[in-house]
């Protein structure tokens, strides 16, 4: 008698990549808060947070079964990522004297560099300040890497280029060893449409942001460039 193979459902396929991605995400913070990895899990992650956001925005095409099943996941991913938050903020509490907000900071540091640039006639890289010989400017130069810059002009429509900036800002914060207290894709997202508008306020029609490290620190930069 002939085989009848059931075919495969593409949409389970997905639901189960989400559950196992769930299940690897939570055994590697385990090993990242227990000291058996360098670094946050930042690419499953990522991986997990695209997931869930393409099916919580395509619900209609899910059946009441994958529905509920979706439902359950996001849940306890959820879960998971309050926990995971609030491990991280303890163990940046315990290694810096003062702690605020990732998001907070960016804005913070987005509002001195704008006001800044106001006073200021020519970029920091094309010329030195008084004083300084070709040895002094030599260095701040390699304190300042390459930076990774993509143009915005409407996050709410650009998830993925958000979500591309959002994964550069985590290498590179994982290279520089400030990975703890990183912000969630969530609250990133957030604040770029917020600085994006900010900007739109002032006469800008597209926004780059760029992401490099100056002075062995992260710096996440947004200028109006048309």
């Amino acid at each position: 008698m002939p085989e009848f193979v059931r075919a495969k459902n593409p949409i389970d396929d997905d639901l189960n990549q989400i559950e196992r991605d769930v299940r690897a995400l939570k055994i590697e913070y385990e090993q990242y808060f227990g000291g058996g990895r360098p670094r946050p899990p930042t690419d499953t992650q990522w991986r997990v947070d695209s997931m869930m956001r393409r099916w919580n925005e395509r619900t209609g095409e899910l059946s009441f079964a994958q529905r509920f099943r979706f439902n359950n996941l996001s849940q306890t991913y959820a879960k998971y990522q309050d926990m995971w938050r609030k491990k991280v903020m303890q163990r940046e509490a315990a290694t810096a004297q003062h702690h605020y907000g990732a998001a907070a900071k960016l804005i913070e540091a987005e509002r001195a560099r704008a006001a800044a640039a106001e006073h200021h006639a020519a970029p920091h890289d094309s010329a030195s300040a008084p004083g300084d010989t070709g040895h002094s400017a030599g260095r701040r130069a390699e304190k300042k890497e390459a930076a990774f810059a993509l143009a915005l002009h409407d996050p709410e429509k650009e998830h993925e280029k958000v979500e591309k900036l959002y994964h550069k800002l985590l290498e590179a914060r994982s290279e520089t060893g400030e990975s703890a207290g990183a912000p969630s894709l969530g609250d990133f997202e957030k604040f770029v449409r917020k600085k994006t508008e900010e900007l739109k306020k002032k006469g800008g029609h597209e926004i780059e942001y760029s992401v490099a490290v100056e002075g062995g620190r992260v710096k996440l930069k947004a200028r109006i460039i048309g």
